[in-house]
């Protein structure tokens, strides 16, 4: 997809979102469940959509709520629940309406205290901590985010007891009971007005901003980033972790210079992302262009999407670090120096780079190939049997300095603050770290293409069997592998990944845009990973065709 001539550039008046007009939206506009595109539909991270679109609005966060209280029920869940948003002005709404449904149910909840933002990984923290030696009267949660996305959606993620995303057969059965009650007229929606819930004993407040921050030094060298006085630059992009970042500072008496901590649910003060939209993407160099202005500046900058499962590390050696290598660098750097139980393994998501293989492989240790989806990784970090998962969208998390779950759901903070506590210890930054893995185990070409799609398109992949597929050889290698099913767990992939000796390259359809993607990677120049992409994507377009 062409560069958009303005990426990278401040956003401008006419790209903003007229937020009065979206939050009316969200409770005038009627939702007709007989169109496929106004159902509620569970991705890899929830239920996304925008209430101009008919997508995400008050009807469909009733139907999910009372959805999920049913399911509550099946599961014998009776617990508390813990109810987290981002800054997304549909996340303020949305919140409301769920608060409603949940008190109405006779349902415990957990929020912040101060009724400040929660970022995800805060909330799979806090589920991870009640649950904490319990058999019984566990809790779960909800975040209300569409993590990244425009300022225009809404999303609404659910969190089981082990404290990460909900696996398929879980979201399978709350999206069924919500498009049943929208059929209905949300008839056998209980809910309670706001100021009911508001007042109610069932409604707890809890700091939990102060629990998360003052836990990190159970899981980040704190006092190694303070020693060494590393100048840490922070993007917040005015998310739900924006807070944090100066109460990190003063209870661990760290250098930390954070911008664009207000909250705005226009994000005006984002640069536009390469299609010229306003994306909250830490992982985009167009999203960071502010902080990448500013990276001489520090030891280490620092930036976090809406709901802080996502991080971005832009460093003085190479600017803004591509997810992958970073994801390398961490699993290395983790590796050499936490003492985690030796059968503990390394999950990372199969298109991610096979850099990570071979580091994982140098250091012994076992490597999960999954498919796209932390809801892959969740019970596995949460009993200790995978002590770090990542995915190549620069989310990920990992285990304690003593061994135990953290977080079971991406957090962008501890692995941000990572970036930091490398700086301290190795007395490089991570880029230099990257550079040094590519000597050790060859240098690494990677690409990620977004292809235009359709909804037909893209629901061909589904189809696809490796088995079917006449591939012999690409870009002048035979090929070795025609996955269809994920190696670490046999779970369907959604999509297809093709092995040749020095590279691969993988394509599977977007959960949230009308796009496809198409990775690739090769181990043997620029020149090969480009014949590799071209040849993928004819590849490809012969498969949907």
């Amino acid at each position: 997809m062409a560069i958009h001539e303005r990426a990278g550039q401040r956003a401008q008046q006419n790209d903003l979102t007229n937020i009065a007009q979206l939050i009316t939206a969200y409770f005038v506009n009627e939702v007709d469940p007989r169109q496929a595109s106004q159902r509620v539909s569970f991705g890899t991270s929830g239920h996304r959509g925008c209430a101009l679109t008919h997508s995400f609005n008050e009807a469909h966060i009733l139907a999910i709520s009372q959805a999920l209280v049913a399911y509550r029920q099946e599961q014998g869940i009776t617990g508390p629940l813990m109810l987290g948003r981002d800054t997304h002005a549909l996340s303020e709404a949305a919140y409301v309406t769920a608060l409603e449904v949940f008190i109405g149910n006779g349902i415990e909840v957990h929020v912040q205290a101060d009724d400040d933002y929660t970022p995800t990984p805060v909330i799979s923290h806090a589920i991870l901590s009640h649950n904490r030696g319990r058999t019984k009267d566990l809790a779960d949660g909800v975040v209300i985010t569409p993590s990244h996305n425009p300022p225009a959606d809404g999303g609404f993620k659910y969190n089981p007891p082990h404290g990460g995303p909900a696996d398929s057969d879980a979201t399978k059965i709350i999206e069924k009971y919500a498009n049943a009650l929208l059929s209905s007229d949300l008839q056998g929606v209980n809910a309670v007005s706001y100021e009911e819930a508001l007042a109610s004993p069932l409604l707890k407040r809890v700091d939990w901003r102060s629990q998360y921050i003052e836990g990190l030094s159970s899981v980040i060298d704190m006092a190694a980033i303070k020693a060494k006085g590393i100048r840490i630059g922070v993007d917040a992009m005015g998310g739900a972790g924006a807070r944090y970042w100066q109460q990190i500072a003063a209870h661990y008496g760290l250098n930390i210079e954070a911008h664009n901590t207000h909250v705005d649910p226009t994000f005006s003060f984002m640069s536009l992302d390469k299609d010229g939209k306003i994306r909250m993407d830490c992982s985009s160099p167009y999203a960071m262009a502010s902080l990448l202005e500013m990276k001489d500046s520090y030891d280490i900058g620092l930036g976090n999407d809406p709901d802080y499962d996502r991080h971005g590390i832009v460093t003085p050696s190479v600017g803004l670090m591509n997810p992958n290598h970073y994801l390398a660098v961490a699993i290395d750097y983790l590796c050499k120096t936490r003492s985690w139980p030796a059968s503990a393994a390394i999950g990372k998501t199969l298109v991610s780079s096979a850099m990570i293989d071979r580091v994982v492989k140098a250091h012994q240790r076992t490597l999960l190939e999954m498919p796209v989806g932390f809801k892959w990784f969740a019970a596995g970090v949460a009993d200790g049997s995978i002590a770090f998962a990542g995915e190549e969208s620069a989310g990920a998390t990992f285990l304690s300095l003593q061994g135990e779950p953290w977080s079971t759901d991406k957090d962008g903070f501890i692995l941000a603050l990572l970036a930091a506590e490398i700086c301290a210890t190795e007395g490089i930054d991570p880029g230099q770290y990257y550079q040094n893995l590519c000597a050790q185990h060859g240098t690494s070409y990677y690409q990620r293409i977004d292809v235009a799609s359709s909804t037909e398109q893209n629901a061909r992949f589904g189809q696809i069997r490796g088995y079917k597929l006449k591939l012999e050889q690409l870009a002048g290698d035979a090929v070795t592998d025609i996955l269809t099913k994920a190696p670490g767990n046999d779970a369907l992939i959604g999509g297809v990944k093709v092995v040749i000796a020095n590279g691969w390259f993988a394509a599977r359809p977007s959960g949230t845009e009308p796009i496809y993607k198409i990775y690739c990677e090769s181990f043997v120049s620029a020149e090969h990973l480009q014949e590799l992409a071209e040849q993928a994507q004819q590849a490809v377009n012969q498969w949907l065709s």
